[in-house]
């Protein structure tokens, strides 16, 4: 069997239909290629298998189809096997085998392939309305061709105000103020840290580089103090405008602040951002700095979703804020970037007005976003050498008083790649963590050391084996979920510091669900207690949720998020922690999953249910306490019948819990390779954990290994550098 078995409409037609029914395509897929046929019925088969492939692929978060990728690698066009599939688990396993697709393209060459996409009422070149569009080697669905070219455009135009605003900047006063700001009494910065590491306070370039760019980014791992390079940043932004730097006069008109607004992709991200900068504002060293509360003052603490920001309309992919009617500021500040996909941004771009600055914050090795697009992971893939020009190197040692190193020059690099800095010193794992050097081994690759990691002993990570239902097997399992996993979780029987220079000196707190629940029994108010007592147990138990979280990869099977979310709760309630395992019962953790602006609640946000008194002395009501979001601190109580759109909340998967850490995370893999599983989700899964990991699973570390070798590498031509823009 080979490519001319399916040179025709009705093998074709077969050939996706049985894909579909193995869960292999999606039903948008085939549908879409059904209106292909309808519009063009003696279109070639092979355009419209492409078109197929095309829309699949921007399920699977790439922009568009690559034809020569698909050609070497054929099994990646598709989900092989589905999510959550194992051996036996699919009803339709019983029929017949469909050909797969490296049957289905052996004998096919690229140019063949390409020769059969010229059909000009489907496929373009460039502007037009054809549904299809192929730039050199791609194939795209038009929108996310137009999509692309938007955010390279805006990105170009914004790069190129670097030679005015620096330019405007006094840089005299600029290095006075970066001086006061990263002051090493000041504890703000990194200026100790970074003597005792590279020598070089990355915080410090990031602020001097941004403050001349339009556009920015400021990408680093956990802990490598992102946001608190940005408070320093706006800081530094608003003392110039203020004109309050030391040394500087006051102008003849009263200066105005800048309008800064600061934004995440999420409603978890959003509230997290909104704690963290406050604390950071609060703690900006700017009692040397003239007018320095002035500037503090002008540095908001109040963050929104993207969604919020723009503007969006119900039922609608439009929003109220785009190129004709802009947002009211002057500084974008954008959290969590990674999450952001290449419809959004191409939104946020257009949104902004002409001359106003964007600046990302995020860490560049995450997840990308579940929609199509990579963007931050696309735009900083050369940010880890650097490619400075001499010229930027002279400018930002002047600025700054810092040193960069020779090996991050490069005489030919980009203009991007002067809008870029990459923190590289981590507060929250150091050189002995195991989590940080499990983290730093599968981001690298390093399938090797990711093996070895688990043959030392480190307190604070441990790998628990599971297998099938066994009683030892539940009895660990429950053991994770109750407690934070039995003794033998450990991945040696001691932890010698004086034999291991790598373990951890004293094992951090390993709790389980246990803590939240008894917190939630032991803490609750008298029923005559006031609110505010309530608010105040509301918020205890938030804190002790967030102590320990189930993480997995999946949404279906067994390990994936619906299988857990029923396993974990039958266990907690077998423990006699909960008063039931479905429904609604005080206990239940839930997660939005859709934005309901009429509620306040942003998707990805977590609420607990608990029982507040009602009328009478014995009666109680349950209502879901979530955190307010803001600032405030404050707990907002939603009754469970006006919550349209939620899930229970015991597991949640990686995608789910990107923006968001945990004093101990568990993170639960499934028994055999899967597409999900890639050195992204790995990295991101391992990096929620603030102090202690646990990672479970029934299969081996090899499968740990395996998964560090399969690296996201989404098709796009954001970067191309190959001319090929369209036009």
């Amino acid at each position: 069997m080979n490519a001319r078995s399916f040179d025709a409409r009705e093998p074709m037609q077969a050939l996706l239909a049985s894909w579909a029914a193995r869960q292999w395509l999606r039903p948008l897929d085939t549908a879409f290629a059904d209106f292909l046929w309808r519009e063009v019925p003696d279109a070639p088969p092979f355009l419209i298998l492409a078109a197929a492939l095309a829309s699949h692929q921007l399920g699977r978060g790439h922009a568009c189809l690559d034809l020569e990728a698909t050609l070497q690698a054929p099994a990646f066009a598709l989900s092989l096997p589905p999510e959550g599939d194992s051996a036996g688990s699919s009803p339709v396993e019983a029929l017949e085998p469909p050909p797969l697709p490296a049957e289905v393209f052996a004998g096919l060459s690229l140019s063949q392939w390409q020769q059969a996409l010229a059909q000009p009422l489907l496929v373009g070149a460039g502007a037009g309305n054809t549904p299809l569009l192929r730039v050199g080697g791609r194939l795209y669905l038009r929108r996310y061709w137009q999509y692309e070219q938007d955010v390279r455009g805006a990105l170009e135009r914004r790069t190129a105000m670097s030679s005015s605003l620096q330019a405007a900047l006094p840089i005299a006063a600029l290095r006075q103020t970066l001086d006061l700001l990263f002051a090493p009494a000041a504890g703000v910065g990194v200026t100790a840290a970074a003597a005792a590491a590279d020598a070089t306070d990355w915080q410090k370039i990031a602020c001097a580089l941004a403050a001349r760019s339009g556009f920015s980014i400021i990408t680093g791992g956990p802990g490598t103090g992102k946001t608190t390079t940005v408070v320093s940043l706006l800081a530094l932004l608003q003392a110039v405008a203020l004109k309050s730097a030391p040394g500087t006069q006051s102008p003849e008109q009263p200066p105005r602040p800048l309008r800064i607004r600061l934004a995440a992709p999420t409603g978890k991200a959003a509230a997290r951002l909104n704690e963290s900068i406050a604390n950071a504002v609060a703690r900006l060293p700017l009692a040397a700095l003239a007018h320095g509360e002035a500037v503090r003052a002008a540095i908001p603490v109040t963050v929104s979703t993207l969604h919020r920001l723009l503007g969006s309309r119900p039922d609608s992919r439009r929003f109220r804020h785009h190129a004709g009617n802009p947002l009211a500021l002057d500084v974008l500040v954008i959290d969590e970037a990674s999450m952001v996909d290449l419809e959004m941004m191409a939104a946020v771009l257009a949104a902004l007005p002409p001359s106003a600055r964007l600046i990302l914050l995020g860490d560049k090795d995450q997840l990308a976003s579940v929609e199509a697009g990579a963007v931050l992971g696309e735009l900083c893939q050369r940010a880890r050498d650097g490619h400075y020009t001499p010229a930027t190197r002279d400018w930002l040692e002047q600025a700054s008083g810092e040193r960069v190193a020779p090996e991050l020059l490069d005489v030919a690099g980009r203009v991007l790649d002067q809008a870029v800095v990459m923190l590289r010193h981590s507060h929250r794992f150091s050189a002995r963590s195991g989590i940080g050097q499990l983290a730093e081994a599968v981001n690298a690759g390093d399938t090797v050391r990711v093996g070895r990691l688990w043959q030392q002993a480190h307190a604070d990570l441990a790998l628990l084996p599971l297998g099938g239902r066994d009683d030892d097997d539940e009895a660990g399992f429950s053991a994770l979920i109750v407690d934070g996993g039995p003794a033998r979780a450990a991945t040696a029987n001691t932890v010698d510091a004086d034999r291991d220079p790598t373990a951890v000196a004293s094992p951090p707190q390993r709790n389980g669900y246990r803590h939240y629940l008894e917190t939630l029994r032991e803490q609750q108010p008298a029923p005559a207690a006031s609110q505010e007592a309530f608010d105040d147990w509301a918020r205890a138990v938030l804190r002790a949720h967030g102590q320990f979280q189930v993480l997995c990869a999946l949404r279906r099977g067994p390990w994936g998020v619906a299988g857990l979310n029923q396993r974990i709760a039958r266990v907690l309630h077998e423990a006699g922690l909960i008063p039931a395992s479905d429904g609604w019962y005080p206990g239940r953790p839930v997660l939005i999953t859709h934005n309901d602006y009429g509620l306040g609640l942003m998707n990805g946000d977590i609420g607990i249910t608990l029982a507040l008194p009602g009328a009478s002395d014995d009666e109680w009501i349950l209502r879901v306490a979530f955190p307010a979001g803001d600032a405030s601190q404050g707990i907002k109580w939603i009754l469970p019948s006006r919550l349209q759109a939620v899930e229970t909340a015991y597991a949640l998967t990686v995608h789910k819990a990107q923006g968001s850490e945990f004093t101990h995370a568990a993170l639960l893999l499934p028994e055999t390779l899967s597409p999900i599983l890639t050195r992204e989700l790995l990295y991101t899964g391992i990096t929620r954990a603030r102090a202690f990991l646990t990672v479970a699973m029934p299969g081996t570390v090899r499968l740990l290994e395996e998964a560090a070798q399969r690296q996201v590498l989404r098709a796009s031509g954001l970067l191309a550098e190959d001319g090929e823009s369209g036009d």
